[in-house]
């Protein structure tokens, strides 16, 4: 492979995506795979903007602050700030050609942070973005796609345990796709934060890695030739499964699933032209491991980050156990709900918990993390520290008018740039 792979990047947050494939000045998140040389990917279009604070679009300023458009230069790269529904009528865009496309669709709808009765999937206000990347790959036609999301898609709606998975994998079927997908734990392959996401790789039937999946679709591709287990090598465990999607995607949305069968979708799968086959399967890593304290920064933090005495006990009853009745909506019955004691302080002798993006802001909670220092003292971790988490350069998000409020909810949003690294360096390795 001669050229770079041209990408555009949808739902770009602060550039994550970017980050893993293109790097940052020069610099890679993680150490390279031997025989790669940077950059292979060049990101095209870019496009961030947040329908719910239209007047604020923190991210979207922050990515361009990151990558200015360079003088002189013609008409991409380029970064939008407009509502990406809009964007298969522009003009502009019509005339990128692109290889890749990339992007961490919404996910708030899925999320294990709603509430389950709150959970819509694909029908929430959100989770329809998904229907704007389907039009993109229908106008454009891309030989790769890689999604990110939250690990619960493969279960939404609760209802109909994956439905909503399978609308998507028959909408890409659709279009020509053949998908593979697998949910990545960071800190099971050597990262600093124990992050679950699945990740969702396509591959165009006008591109050399369909052709080769066409000859080798069996748990094979899943567990040593596919370019996921290359990036993250893994061993089967005891469940598999194979069906077919039956039916277009309005037959899948009123059919698929209505026995409420649990996990349909394993962690590990692929399909190829309807038929799917799923396996469970468990990470092999014998690298080094990174912990929380490597993070943690050295030098003099702002008080505002020291958590007061008198508020200690306080913090310390959100972190324990809790267990009461609560009642089953639209019924007069109760279930019995309970969490278990959180460690608190953090230990920072392993990888850290999942960032959330509630993770700003002084007021004591149950999920924000807290350390204590050498001198005894028990602190929020600080935006630099988050960032670092996630493995983006230090002051990333630093720019005139974001709180340290929002760059830690940027950082709850984002994804952890080494695995994007990884499996980019995969695609370039089977190309190659």
């Amino acid at each position: 492979m001669k050229k770079k792979l041209t990408v555009i990047e949808l739902f770009a947050g602060v550039g994550g995506f970017r980050l893993g494939l293109e790097g940052y000045k020069g610099k890679s998140a993680t150490t390279r795979y031997k025989g790669i040389k940077k950059p292979s990917f060049e990101v095209l279009w870019s496009n961030q903007y947040e329908p719910q604070t239209p007047s604020k679009q923190y991210a979207s300023d922050i990515y361009k602050k990151r990558w200015p458009k360079p003088k002189g230069s013609s008409k991409f790269p380029r970064h939008s700030n407009e509502n990406i529904e809009d964007l298969v009528f522009k003009k502009e865009f019509h005339e990128v050609e692109f290889d890749i496309l990339v992007g961490g669709f919404p996910c708030q709808d899925y999320s294990v942070a709603t509430l389950l009765k709150n959970s819509k999937g694909l029908d929430g206000k959100k989770g329809v973005l998904f229907w704007s990347i389907v039009k993109i790959l229908k106008l454009k036609k891309p030989k790769y796609i890689l999604l990110e999301n939250v690990d619960r898609l493969l279960k939404s709606p609760k209802k109909r345990d994956g439905r909503d998975f399978a609308i998507i994998l028959q909408s890409l079927n659709k279009l020509g796709y053949a998908v593979e997908w697998r949910v990545i734990n960071a800190a099971d392959y050597g990262m600093t934060q124990r992050r679950r996401r699945v990740f969702i790789y396509g591959y165009h039937k006008t591109s050399p890695i369909y052709n080769e999946l066409l000859s080798d679709f069996s748990k094979n591709w899943l567990l040593r030739d596919g370019l996921i287990s290359d990036a993250f090598p893994v061993l089967a465990d005891s469940q598999s499964k194979e069906f077919r999607l039956k039916g277009d995607v309005i037959k899948i949305t009123n059919e698929f699933n209505l026995k409420s069968e649990k996990n349909k979708f394993l962690n590990t799968g692929v399909m190829l032209k309807g038929k799917v086959l799923t396996l469970k399967t468990k990470p092999i890593y014998k690298g080094k491991s990174s912990n929380l304290s490597s993070v943690i920064f050295r030098g003099k933090v702002n008080p505002e980050f020291i958590i007061d005495k008198n508020e200690m006990e306080l913090w310390d009853k959100l972190k324990g156990p809790k267990s009461k009745e609560r009642p089953i909506p639209g019924t007069k019955e109760t279930y019995k709900w309970s969490e278990g004691r959180m460690v608190f302080p953090d230990p920072t002798n392993r990888p850290s918990r999942t960032i959330v993006t509630g993770e700003g802001g002084p007021s004591p909670s149950r999920f924000k993390h807290v350390i204590e220092t050498a001198s005894g003292q028990r602190r929020r971790l600080i935006p630099i520290e988050l960032e670092r988490l996630n493995m983006f350069p230090q002051d990333h998000t630093k720019l005139e008018g974001v709180t340290d409020t929002k760059r830690a909810f940027l950082m709850g949003n984002a994804l952890v740039v080494g695995v994007v690294e990884r499996l980019g360096d995969s695609l370039i390795k089977k190309l190659e």
